[in-house]
């Protein structure tokens, strides 16, 4: 029985955090290098604008906006699922190797493909969920024990390596190709929000649609992974089968987000965090929150990087990592 006092401080940082979001959107749509006054915002949003103001809104503005928010909340569930289902405080998509599994297959299919991946803005979640979920294959079967089963500090480990393995072979991927070419993996790698176009975000939409009501609806199964082995076992529960099924579920919503957003790490690993923080380590609590902070950190990231320098500014990625390496290695520190 959760107590009636955490379920009303759950539902008071969801209003928080939804404000919170809302500002930092409206304080994105306004600047920037093409600057757009405050003023004008809602007159233009409801088609009253000049030309200009509706094309940096509608065209440049609002696509990115909307992207980076689903990115971050597909990263952040990715994130608490992987923690959950291994439970190991350290699991996130980008630092395990998730994320550069993706990023190989995009680039591969980038480069290769016989037509311009532009046509297959469709398609791309799909090329990512499969080299992520190749590469969480691989990490899971070096991971995992028969005696002992799945071994959270050794999957953290093997999928590091993997990181830097795949890291690599991108490297050599960079190093065969064309310079126009090699520019796009290059912000890729960075986590440029290079998909910030209407129809990413159509491509994005639907895994959260399905994924967020899903990992929620196992919310309970994820309660009890976190317990122990043992108890999972005792209460009657298909370990390995919930692991996989859940494991699935997070691959493809960090090879989703990244398939638009590229390389971006450690949203998966602090939002959950601080969520549980907040809120308890209760799945059913915490998952909603940690969504909306992923999805806020973000689009606060982005907002800062591309004002920071104009007109290019700095990728959301890097300005990511400047927050989460340092909280990374407190963890690993404190664990």
């Amino acid at each position: 029985m959760i107590p009636k006092g955490v379920i009303k401080k759950q539902r008071v940082l969801v209003v928080i955090l939804s404000i919170l979001i809302l500002t930092t959107a409206i304080l994105s749509a306004g600047i920037g290098y093409s600057s757009l006054s405050f003023d004008r915002l809602i007159p233009t949003l409801f088609g009253q604008g000049t030309f200009k103001e509706e094309f940096v809104l509608f065209s440049i503005r609002l696509p990115r906006i909307i992207i980076t928010l689903l990115a971050g909340m597909a990263l952040a569930l990715s994130g608490a699922i992987l923690q959950g289902i291994t439970r190991n405080d350290l699991a996130d998509p980008g630092i395990i190797g998730i994320n550069s599994g993706a990023g190989v297959a995009i680039s591969l299919f980038f480069l290769y493909s016989p037509i311009d991946p532009g046509s297959f803005v469709y398609m791309l979640p799909f090329m990512a969920f499969i080299g992520a979920l190749l590469t969480a294959f691989f990490i899971y079967i070096l991971s995992y024990n028969r005696k002992a089963g799945l071994q959270p500090v050794r999957l953290v480990l093997v999928g590091i390596g993997f990181s830097m393995a795949l890291s690599g072979l991108m490297i050599v991927i960079i190093s065969s190709t064309e310079r126009e070419k090699v520019d796009f993996i290059s912000k890729w790698l960075a986590g440029n929000i290079w998909g910030s176009d209407w129809p990413f975000i159509l491509a994005l939409l639907p895994w959260l649609i399905v994924l967020i009501p899903f990992t929620l609806y196992k919310a309970n199964k994820l309660n009890i992974l976190g317990l122990s082995q043992p108890v999972a076992i005792g209460v009657g529960m298909s370990l390995e089968k919930e692991r996989i099924v859940l494991l699935l579920a997070a691959v493809a919503l960090a090879a989703s987000a990244v398939s638009v957003t590229g390389g971006i790490a450690f949203i998966g690993l602090m939002a959950p965090h601080i969520a549980k923080a907040i809120v308890g380590p209760r799945h059913q609590l915490f998952v909603p929150v940690a969504i909306l902070i992923g999805g806020w950190l973000l689009l606060f990231a982005d907002t800062i990087g591309r004002n920071v320098v104009e007109p290019n500014g700095i990728p959301a990625g890097i300005m990511v990592a400047l927050i989460g390496a340092p909280y990374f290695m407190y963890l690993l520190l404190k664990k």
